[in-house]
């Protein structure tokens, strides 16, 4: 099956999944069970019939995000070909593969590097380096392609940027930095792996050279799955950035959401024109606050074809602090006075959907025990949010798992299983956010990346 026809099934299954779930839920009305026939004034009183409408209004909020992923999934075909070179790599720019560790995972960062060197050279690469940047040494083999830069315990920024933001900060110092302005950088963390799709699709953004940053897919279900139900979870990140990522980068070539934190593509120059250098509120997601002051300086994006290779976390407890330390970075980029309002209003609203899921949660059971009327495109709009998120779980298992690799019965299992790991993913998500309004700000929670360590305490 060519990915034409794979594209017209998946456009097909989600068109499928909104008109049901808008039939099943009322969003479109097919008799008059389907109304809500209540007075809620009089049954409920005033105040706790605002209350249902305020949680009802706050629905809301995801739509902008919600109408990027069914735009993006829908208009760019979802399966694209194996990406095809536009130029010789032997003409591409000089490219820097840059590393970002602590140094606490050293066996892994020294394997994914030898990985990542032998795809590029598989590719055709010939013009590149590899940089790991680390805060302990490591001791990583001397290779004429390998550079291994230990960030000294002595070294402040300007603004007092701390954690991997100090860290790249570092590599961009003048006595420090080996690269030319038109030269590339991409970043990855320690356990990202290259797959020779994205190298291709790479050397295509820098031959290119028309966006100074681009941004590509990353999947999570690759060789061995450590947490079967962490990895469908994540099925829901492989689709916002097959939608709402590539949306955004492809037709208005702007972060109006913001980026991910590797497969990071930037052109040296722009790098350190932008800067790390954010302080204390730019160091806890750094990548946010990288792209929204990069976007308010007028520097344009694009996405790049081909996909790169992450685990997702190993335990819950690291699930968890993931999300909270994302919740907790985000939110600081936003009430950042250093960001123009005009360029993080999206990013905003899209993580204020998420600041208040707490409520929006507790929607779901009130509409069920205290229903109330409202107009028929509010009810419609309702249910077309809840369906395209449900369908973004299938859709990310059907764009990580192969059906030849695991079979139909297994595949139709990840499939069902991703919809199950739903409530699930609501409850840690709201963990993730009530720790996160609560809890301690300006923490760097670092997960467990190294299978091997996971391995030795079984």
């Amino acid at each position: 099956m060519n990915s034409t026809a794979k594209h017209i099934l998946h456009c097909a299954l989600l068109i499928f999944v909104i008109i049901a779930f808008e039939l099943f839920s009322g969003g479109i009305k097919i008799n008059e069970n389907s109304f809500t026939l209540i007075d809620p004034w009089t049954e409920y009183g005033q105040l706790a019939t605002c209350l249902l409408y305020l949680l009802r209004f706050l629905t809301f909020l995801t739509l902008p995000q919600v109408l990027f992923n069914f735009c993006g999934l829908v208009f760019y075909n979802a399966f694209p070909e194996k990406v095809v070179l536009k130029g010789s790599p032997l003409l591409a720019p000089f490219i820097c593969i840059r590393v970002v560790t602590r140094g606490d995972f050293p066996e892994l960062v020294k394997t994914n590097v030898l990985r990542n060197m032998n795809t590029c050279i598989d590719t055709g690469l010939e013009n590149f380096l590899i940089e790991v940047v680390t805060d302990k040494e490591i001791n990583i083999a001397k290779h004429r392609r390998i550079r291994e830069i230990v960030v000294p315990k002595a070294y402040k920024t300007k603004t007092g940027a701390l954690f991997k933001s100090r860290a790249l900060q570092y590599c961009l110092e003048d006595k420090v930095n080996c690269l030319n302005d038109n030269d590339w950088i991409v970043h990855l963390d320690e356990e990202t792996l290259l797959t020779e799709n994205s190298v291709r699709g790479i050397i295509n953004f820098v031959l290119d050279g028309k966006h100074p940053f681009g941004q590509g897919l990353i999947t999570y279900a690759n060789e061995n799955v450590v947490n079967w139900l962490t990895t469908l979870a994540d099925s829901f990140r492989v689709s916002d950035d097959m939608g709402k990522l590539r949306l955004q980068f492809k037709l208005f070539h702007k972060p109006l959401f913001s980026w991910k934190g590797s497969y990071v593509v930037t052109q040296v120059g722009a790098e350190r024109a932008v800067s790390f250098d954010n302080g204390l509120d730019g160091s806890i997601a750094e990548d946010c606050f990288f792209a929204m002051r990069a976007f308010s300086q007028g520097y344009t994006f694009n996405f790049i074809e081909g996909e790169m290779y992450e685990k997702s976390p190993f335990t819950l407890w690291d699930f968890v602090q993931q999300r909270k330390r994302w919740l907790q970075g985000i939110l600081l980029v936003v009430h950042s006075k250093v960001i123009p309002l005009k360029h993080k209003l999206l990013l905003g609203v899209s993580v204020y959907s998420w600041v208040t899921l707490p409520l929006s949660t507790s929607n779901m059971i009130l509409a069920i025990l205290y229903p109330i009327p409202c107009p028929n495109l509010m009810d419609f709009v309702c249910a077309f949010i809840a369906a395209v998120n449900i369908y973004m779980y299938v859709f990310g298992v059907i764009k990580s798992f192969s059906l030849y690799r695991f079979g139909l019965v297994k595949f139709l299992a990840c499939v069902f299983g991703a919809i199950c790991t739903i409530p699930f993913n609501i409850v840690i998500e709201n963990v993730a956010v009530i720790w996160g309004l609560i809890g301690k700000k300006h923490k760097f929670y670092v997960v467990q990346k190294d299978i091997r360590r996971i391995l030795e305490t079984v």
